[in-house]
């Protein structure tokens, strides 16, 4: 077990650095220059060359990567060019409302469309499974910033129950836990639960249908084991994919959730990247950008550790 953790360790060195690699190129590729947000129309060449030094844009690009990189090892992602603060304070900042509205829906997108596509894969071919697959395929081809539209015009405009954007009462910076609050996280969170829910539900059929189809499952019947315990053997072979695919969910919903903190205006790192690109932030687009793909890579080497220490097979490979 060690000794492949080291190994996992050691495979994810060139993977960050790859995706490093990608972020800044990404962000250089795209058109315009990133300090016309900030520079005066009629303003000169000296200052233009003063802010292009003082940003390090004067330097060529490898120079910058690797500066950059540098950098960033230290916790020094740079200072955005639109606010002046530091990018690491405005990404960690976000990073924590995200986290937060991921977390809590991902916890009911995966106990949801676990439920439904275990009791789907259970019985199969029935209605109880129909019923819960067409919920599933919904839930995975409805566009959640739309459903989230939806939810607004329903709950607050409407019926008044819920509030429609924002992340509390004084905004992110006051964060308790309490109804006041809370209930500024609900649309927002059942928004973003709703794609991982439809495709957790229907990974999670496919496993449990698979895995009862098994010669091993007639062998446990044949030896008198009850229904309970043929189900704890089911939920112990499924478990390991399942929770890869609950891993990326986890990913997907902390990368992807542009769209939908968009729509409830929800301070995260989705509500910062829009800013960052509309803005031509460079600084501040490249640290959210690589925020969340260290955290993604870091996501991955988890639930392959977790995975190596639920499943005896892949410890033996």
């Amino acid at each position: 077990m060690f000794q492949y953790l080291i190994k996992r360790l050691i495979y994810a060195v060139p993977i960050a650095l790859g995706v490093s690699l990608v972020c800044f190129l990404m962000v250089h590729i795209a058109p315009g220059d990133p300090l016309v947000s900030v520079l005066p129309p009629d303003a000169s060449l000296d200052l233009q060359n003063q802010l292009r030094e003082a940003y390090g844009f004067d330097k060529p690009l490898p120079m910058q990567f690797l500066l950059w990189v540098w950098r960033a090892l230290g916790g020094d992602l740079g200072y955005s060019i639109a606010t002046g603060r530091p990018v690491a304070a405005e990404v960690w900042r976000a990073f924590g409302n995200t986290f937060m509205l991921a977390v809590l829906a991902a916890m009911f997108g995966f106990v949801v469309g676990g439920i439904f596509g275990f009791v789907a894969g259970y019985w199969r071919d029935t209605w109880i499974d129909r019923v819960a697959s067409g919920l599933s395929v919904v839930g995975v081809s409805v566009p959640h910033y739309w459903m989230g539209m939806v939810l607004v015009i329903v709950f607050s405009v409407q019926l008044n129950w819920l509030p429609a954007t924002g992340a509390g009462p004084g905004g992110s910076a006051d964060w308790v836990w309490d109804w006041e609050h809370v209930k500024y996280l609900i649309m927002p969170a059942l928004t973003m639960s709703v794609i991982p829910l439809g495709i957790v539900a229907r990974s999670v059929r496919a496993l449990v249908a698979d895995i009862l189809s098994q010669e091993f499952v007639d062998a446990l019947r044949a030896k008198g084991l009850t229904d309970a315990g043929v189900l704890l053997h089911v939920v112990k072979n499924a478990a390991p994919t399942a929770l890869a695919v609950m891993g990326l969910q986890l990913g997907y919903l902390l990368g992807g959730s542009i769209l939908i903190e968009t729509v409830f205006a929800w301070p995260g790192t989705g509500f910062l990247l829009g800013n960052a690109i509309f803005q031509r932030d460079l600084p501040l687009l490249q640290g959210t950008i690589l925020v969340l793909a260290m955290f993604f890579v870091s996501l991955n080497l988890l639930v392959d550790i977790v995975q190596t220490w639920l499943d005896p097979r892949i410890k033996r490979a």
